[in-house]
């Protein structure tokens, strides 16, 4: 029996389908650079299941290409190539919260935001949050080893699972670490897959570890008059007595792209290059803050500045940075590009920068923005509207070489969060060096002797 033929007969009827839009709306994440052409969908409904169908998977040699909420920007969740995709969408279960261990056991498919409301009723919450909040699922989150707009403050989504379930290609159940806090037993397993992409084996449910929420926050935004002030607000908030939440600036080809797409209004009656938004944790002085925006609104690179005065303000500030990447691909088509330097780097890269999209994209519409707290930059080249798109493609393409021969030149990383999937595979070695792909590779024949999960992704 072929493979579709032992899928139908060994699996329920609506496990799986083969219905063309379907096939299309699973095979694909948020790239579209790429023809989604799956063979199959799968949606399993516990860790089992998903065991008994890479068993299947393993037996027949079919590839397979786990898919979550397909919000990724790398390529990383995309069927291009009769995969079998896996979709974790019906494995939503949350388990009650511990309040004392401030854990909460979830499945992977368990979407980001609801996992934050689940947990706030107990004064707590998952600590990674991002524009895709809303349809990210929690497995892709940990596969991708997600960052978001609190980097700056909780870390990466590594620093916020405790335990993993995950399902090796032959089938095989791993529990990794459970509920611990403290386990020195030798290497942790869990952390290989945190990030490995869906090469290693299939995250099916994790035990993650919670937060206390902030006290009420306190969100500015400022205008700048370009990238070096960015840079020097970010020091004055790094320096000062106040606890950073975000810090987040944009450009105003950014907002232009905002305004047009949301309805949005501009911020203030000036219109400047740069734009900061800082939210921190209210202090509980309040004079603490007042001695700090004294400080900046003296500073003499800061034009202009706000507070959210209401709730709804700081939401109406949020929607201006977080409505970004779907205002870009909404009102035009952007090459994405994610990088991250030390944070000791950026001055000197961000300097160099200018210069090079001087040289390079002469002309074009570049929109930027990003979590500078963290070190992360979001460049986003415009196609130019009367250019073809596999000519755009391919002159972005190349300029992309010499833009991570730069960020290797700072000791930087050509995706800060992005990942690596299809889009980046070939420009790895700029970040990586050819030992580290060595062991990858090495490490990718262990736990999937046979290349059938997520294959041709990053180092295959």
């Amino acid at each position: 029996m072929t493979f579709l033929e032992r899928l139908r007969s060994e699996f329920p009827a609506d496990f799986s389908t083969t219905d063309p839009h379907e096939l299309v709306e699973y095979g694909k994440d948020w790239t579209k650079t790429y023809a989604p052409d799956p063979l199959v969908v799968v949606f399993p409904r516990t860790t089992e299941e998903v065991a008994r169908f890479l068993k299947l998977a393993s037996e027949t040699g079919q590839p397979v290409v786990p898919s979550g909420g397909r919000t990724g920007l790398a390529g990383g969740a995309v069927a291009a190539k009769k995969e079998a995709v896996l979709s974790l969408r019906r494995m939503t279960r949350m388990d009650p919260v511990d309040p004392v261990a401030r854990t909460v056991r979830v499945q992977a498919g368990a979407i980001t935001e609801g996992v934050h409301l689940h947990a706030k009723p107990h004064g707590l919450t998952w600590p990674v949050d991002f524009a895709s909040k809303g349809s990210s699922q929690v497995g892709g989150n940990i596969a991708t080893n997600a960052g978001g707009v609190n980097v700056i403050r909780y870390g990466l989504t590594r620093q916020w699972v405790l335990g993993l379930e995950v399902v090796l290609p032959t089938g095989e159940i791993l529990e990794l670490n459970g509920a611990l806090e403290k386990n020195n037993t030798g290497t942790d397993l869990r952390q290989l897959f945190i990030g490995s992409e869906g090469t290693l084996g299939v995250i099916t449910e994790a035990t993650l570890k919670l937060a206390p929420i902030p006290r009420e926050e306190d969100v500015f935004l400022f205008a700048v008059p370009d990238l070096a002030a960015v840079l020097e607000l970010f020091r004055l908030a790094r320096t000062a007595p106040i606890t950073l939440q975000a810090f987040e600036f944009f450009t105003d080809k950014c907002l232009a792209r905002v305004t047009k797409n949301l309805g949005a209004r501009p911020p203030f009656s000036t219109p400047t290059s740069h734009y900061v938004l800082v939210e921190i944790e209210r202090p509980a002085d309040a004079a603490v803050t007042e001695k700090w925006l004294e400080e900046v609104l003296g500073s003499g690179f800061v034009t202009d500045g706000t507070m959210a005065q209401s709730p709804r303000e700081a939401e109406e500030f949020w929607r201006l940075r977080e409505g970004i990447s779907e205002s870009l691909a909404s009102t035009g088509l952007p090459h994405k590009n994610d990088v991250a330097l030390p944070i000791a780097s950026l001055q000197g890269f961000c300097a160099e920068l200018a210069d090079f999209f001087g040289t390079h994209y002469v002309g074009w519409e570049i929109c930027n923005f990003g979590h500078i707290g963290d070190g992360n930059l979001h460049i986003n080249i415009m196609k130019p509207d009367a250019m073809p798109v596999p000519e755009f493609r391919a002159a972005t393409k190349a300029v992309d070489r010499d833009l991570f021969a730069l960020v290797k030149k700072h000791k930087g990383s050509i995706s800060a969060e992005h990942g690596i999937g299809l889009l980046k595979k070939e420009f790895l070695s700029f970040t990586r060096t050819p030992a580290e792909i060595a062991l990858f590779r090495a490490m990718k024949a262990v736990f999937d002797p046979k290349g059938i999960l997520n294959p041709g992704k990053i180092w295959d």
